[in-house]
């Protein structure tokens, strides 16, 4: 995380999204866990891509499942007010592949990643309902999950 605003943003979205209290050790695993969801639906994009025979990948090659979507149009809501997008922006990685991104591509990482944020969240709470403030274990359980689905 770069600024005290970016974190205090943050703190902010996990606290109105799903009542968690996150400190700076769970924003850096927030932003890792972000990435590594980007690269993985990227992978999966690159194939859809290829299979296609394009040499670039279309917004139309993310595997955006239905729940995602309705994430990624829950954090369009959210973010009218909070102005996520552009720290969204800024900390997702767009990882260098064996194709480039459309520039539409490119525009559309920081609002799934903003989907991907609020179904973590989401997560947390599906998991443990009573859940204040999530440690290692309760990164680690979100983790799996979605490993498993994506």
């Amino acid at each position: 995380m770069a600024t005290l605003t970016s974190i205090s943003k943050f703190e902010r979205f996990f606290r109105e999204t799903a009542s968690l209290d996150v400190d700076k050790d769970d924003l850096r695993r927030y932003n890792d866990f972000i990435n590594d969801k980007i690269y993985d639906l990227l992978i999966r994009a690159q194939a859809a891509a290829k299979a296609n025979l394009r040499d670039v990948i279309q917004p139309s090659d993310l595997p955006i499942t239905k729940g995602l979507q309705q994430s990624i149009e829950r954090f369009r809501n959210l973010d009218r007010e909070m102005a996520l997008e552009p720290i969204l922006d800024h900390l997702t990685n767009r990882p260098q592949l064996d194709m480039a991104y459309s520039d539409e591509t490119e525009a559309e990482l920081p609002e799934i990643a903003g989907g991907l944020s609020i179904a973590l969240a989401h997560t947390f709470k599906i998991l443990d309902p009573e859940l204040k403030n999530p440690h290692v274990a309760e990164w680690e359980r979100c983790r799996r999950v979605f490993d498993e689905l994506m």
